[in-house]
């Protein structure tokens, strides 16, 4: 029995509009990007989302739910979700990066809009940002602050190091399978998973199931796992000028609070808040309270673009 988002009521009452954007730059074609924009098109206040890894558009939806008052302009990355795959680059951080600086570039974004990124996005976006890519303000849901090969949990990601490596050198069919199997996915998702509600638990599982297996191909999806422990925020950080708010989690297993810290140091201005019980998916247990730390910074911006950004 499909289990109902605890967030779809606020989702339902905002409008929401699908579209499809060929995206280009530099002389370089991306294919077709697949977008949802929420909210008033003539909000004061637009978000671009950039989410996380093997993830697609949804995985950002109980925030969005929480801000009705702003419109979010949320896209599947290329090669998963409804996204075409990159049809002559690497699914790397360089081409992800080039790719968004690009789709906000022709959305006529640049230097107006905030964005967004959770987990693996909040290394594309400080990417972009630190690589010329304009913007009001930068918000990065549970960073990346170090590699996870340097993280706290180094036996866990030396075993999925081992996992996407094995997936990626068998038979094309076999790989993919083990790419999809059900019984991996669950246990990722159990390892993720921090909150004792049951129904909330019930809910996640549900939506890892349902939307953690949505990329194009085998190729996508290993490559994408590759550019996920090439680098980290830090790398980006102090070319990052634009103000920016950190929000982390207390029990996350990928990056320590204390990384968090050194990670906020490494800005120019940047301001941390760290949300106690629970771990990397602030965006599907708390997203009233990472809502709530949105609010505040967003107030506290100056109006219009940034001359410069």
């Amino acid at each position: 029995m499909t289990i109902e988002s605890p967030y779809a009521a606020q989702l339902a009452a905002i409008p929401v509009r699908v579209r499809n954007l060929t995206v280009q730059g530099d002389g370089i074609r991306y294919g077709n990007t697949r977008y949802w924009d929420y909210g008033d098109a003539d909000a004061a206040t637009t978000v671009v989302l950039v989410h996380g890894f093997r993830g697609d558009h949804h995985g950002i939806e109980p925030i969005v739910a929480q801000l009705p008052g702003i419109r979010f302009i949320s896209p599947d990355l290329p090669g998963f979700g409804e996204s075409d795959p990159f049809e002559s680059q690497s699914h790397s951080v360089e081409s992800y990066r080039r790719w968004l600086t690009a789709f906000v570039s022709q959305l006529g974004l640049s230097g107006s809009a905030s964005i967004l990124g959770h987990s693996f996005g909040s290394i594309l976006v400080a990417s972009a940002v630190a690589n010329g890519l304009e913007t009001n303000a930068v918000i990065l849901v549970n960073p990346i602050a170090i590699s996870g090969l340097k993280g706290p949990n180094r036996i866990g990601t030396a075993i999925t190091v081992g996992y996407y490596w094995l997936a990626g050198h068998l038979p094309v069919t076999i790989g993919t399978r083990l790419l999809n199997s059900p019984t991996i996915v669950r246990a990722m998702s159990e390892f993720l998973v921090k909150s004792k509600r049951p129904k909330l638990r019930r809910w996640i599982h549900e939506e890892h199931a349902r939307y953690f297996s949505a990329f194009a191909s085998r190729t996508s999806v290993v490559e994408g796992f590759h550019a996920t422990v090439s680098t980290d925020v830090s790398a980006f950080a102090a070319r990052i000028t634009a103000p920016t708010l950190l929000i982390a989690a207390r029990l996350d297993d990928i990056t320590p609070v204390a990384a968090q810290s050194d990670l906020q140091r490494l800005f120019p201005q940047a301001s941390l808040v760290v949300l106690d019980d629970v771990g990397h998916l602030i965006h599907y247990e708390v997203p009233q309270l990472a809502a709530e730390a949105i609010t505040a910074f967003l107030a506290g911006l100056p109006r219009g673009p940034r001359p410069g950004a």
